[in-house]
């Protein structure tokens, strides 16, 4: 394992922001112009793009919002379940249905209450026509067991070419249960799109909860299918340094907490995965930490050279980290600095990039190669 340190067609309301160029920065492609795309959005967290290159945005406390193709910011969507918002938890990442265009279902994680804690759920509703109102919310999927705490939830929503979710999800910092593969903590699950279990999971009809695709995660907040094999790649939180890149192989244990390449916040040493043969290795750690949150690879033309890359918002590293991918491993990497933590990145139609700001006053960020001088 190769480890590098490194430090819609509808009218919108009022209001929308116009494109000025803000700054730009240097890559090792040549400078990229950043500019305001959309502002005044509150921890914006998840994304992803309507047939009519209108973007679909998750607010953090518990609003979702339609950001039109010259940046104006709809009204908060009706319909959209309740959610508790605090620590990390909130509503979360936001998915389309593959079958979108004739079905315009919309899937949501969230934080939900429930027993006497928290836990993330997932649900779906169909996006009315004049994406106003999400109508018939129904849950499909509730992580179990709901226990204390505010904090890593996760949670990314991806469908695989198959028509199969992929939910992936946190340990919720109980630990040890990431280890159990008889609950739904520190786990990716792979669910049918109305909540069923799929009859190929690995844990069918075995020792462990139907749902499992992997265990043995922390906090898994980035997760993307790679473009040209369909295979579901993922980024976890790693604890005092040891942040990961992974590819979930179906019923393998990722080792935590037995194993990790960081360290506990308390500065104690944990064993390295390297120690452990059982269990299944990253491709890629970070120390010190990126906190990766939400990625994309990127396969648009604006940025030819970064055709294939791996995209990673960073909230520790306050910009977008890209990984150069070869075959199944990482041939070199850079940080585009924004000085801002971001939550997610996602790619346009155009193929500029698109970057939420983790921010009481969050807003979307577009990046594009900068004109020449």
């Amino acid at each position: 394992m190769l480890r590098i340190f490194i430090a819609s067609s509808f009218l919108l309301a009022l209001g929308a922001p116009s494109l000025a160029q803000d700054s730009s920065i240097e890559s090792e492609t040549g400078r990229i112009a950043v500019e305001t795309f959309a502002e005044g959005l509150e921890h914006p967290w998840g994304a992803t793009y309507l047939p009519d290159g209108v973007l679909l945005v998750t607010e953090r406390p518990g609003r979702l919002r339609l950001v039109s193709t010259d940046g104006a910011v709809s009204d908060p969507i009706d319909g959209v379940p309740d959610v508790l918002a605090g620590g990390q938890g909130g509503l979360l990442d936001v998915a389309l249905d593959p079958d979108f265009a004739n079905n315009r279902t919309v899937y949501l994680s969230y934080s939900e209450e429930r027993g006497g804690g928290a836990a993330t759920s997932v649900g779906r509703g169909r996006l009315d026509e004049n994406g106003s109102a999400l109508s018939n919310f129904e849950v499909i999927f509730r992580q179990e067991p709901a226990v204390s705490g505010r904090n890593h939830y996760g949670s990314r929503l991806v469908f695989a070419p198959d028509g199969k979710l992929f939910v992936t999800l946190g340990e919720r910092f109980k630990m040890r249960q990431a280890q159990d593969p008889n609950n739904h903590l520190g786990t990716i699950v792979r669910i049918n799109p109305d909540g069923s279990v799929p009859d190929d999971n690995p844990f069918v009809g075995k020792d462990g909860a139907d749902e499992i695709w992997s265990y043995g995660h922390r906090n898994v907040q980035s997760a993307a299918l790679h473009p040209e094999t369909g295979v579901l790649w993922t980024a976890e939180m790693g604890p005092l340094g040891g942040d990961e890149l992974n590819i979930p192989e179906a019923g393998r244990n990722y080792g935590w907490p037995v194993v990790s390449w960081g360290r506990h916040y308390s500065g104690k040493r944990i064993p390295d995965p390297s120690t452990r043969p059982e269990f299944a290795d990253s491709i890629h750690s970070w120390t010190p930490v990126i906190s990766p949150s939400g990625m994309t690879f990127y396969t648009g033309d604006m940025f030819a050279d970064w055709r294939g890359d791996l995209l990673i918002s960073g909230l520790s590293a306050e910009g977008i980290v890209r990984v150069r991918i070869d075959g199944k491993q990482v041939a070199g990497e850079e940080v585009l600095a924004l000085g801002r933590r971001i939550r997610d990145v996602v790619q346009a139609p155009d193929g500029a990039v698109m970057a939420l700001t983790d921010e009481p006053a969050g807003k979307i960020l577009r990046l594009s190669p900068a004109a020449s001088q």
